[in-house]
């Protein structure tokens, strides 16, 4: 063989090495990402299971505020069959929002403040709440990681042929959202 078979032979095993190189990164990093959606979705559902307990345990002493609770029950319903990080994102939005007029109007309730059962759930779901924004800021540094791998040249030619598509990140839409819900009692 002469030289520049060999220089072929060379070029082609670089550019193979790369494409799978640059194939088995963007697998990775999607499967951090959907591992990351997988860590929110369980907080998620940590939170939809916490709510009804909190309603069931208000429910008696927030007897005139019956909207209240409906609008908590309807919000959480919504938020759970939300799909993709931008309707599951506006649909917590909603949700978070419901739960801060139900603490709200809970505190003009001096028997519920007292309430083992009810300092309980507020106890769990502020710790739900840390919890959910932890792993969204790992989500969306794991978007950041996976969409910045697609766009940048020249990977961005093969995650194109390969159909890799970019992320959404999971955001907080109104900016009154950006604070953990605070629930004070």
């Amino acid at each position: 063989m002469n030289t520049i078979t060999w220089i072929i032979v060379i070029v082609v095993v670089l550019i193979v090495g790369w494409l799978i190189g640059v194939y088995n990164s963007l697998i990775r990093l999607r499967n951090r990402v959907d591992e990351a959606w997988s860590d929110i979705d369980v907080q998620l559902k940590r939170r939809y299971d916490l709510i009804p307990n909190l309603v069931e345990s208000v429910k008696g002493y927030l007897k005139h505020e019956a909207g209240v609770l409906t609008k908590v029950t309807e919000a959480r319903n919504m938020a759970m069959n939300a799909q993709g990080p931008a309707a599951k994102s506006k649909a917590e939005d909603a949700l978070s929002s419901t739960l801060k007029s139900l603490f709200a109007v809970s505190e003009n309730y001096p028997d519920l403040k007292a309430s083992q059962n009810f300092l309980q759930l507020q106890d769990e779901i502020s710790d739900t709440e840390n919890k959910i924004q932890a792993s969204r800021r790992f989500y969306n540094g794991q978007v950041r990681d996976f969409n910045t791998k697609l766009e940048v040249f020249p990977n961005n030619m093969l995650a194109g042929a390969m159909n890799f598509k970019s992320r959404e990140f999971f955001e907080i839409a109104d900016l009154a959202q950006k604070e953990n819900v605070k629930v004070s009692f």
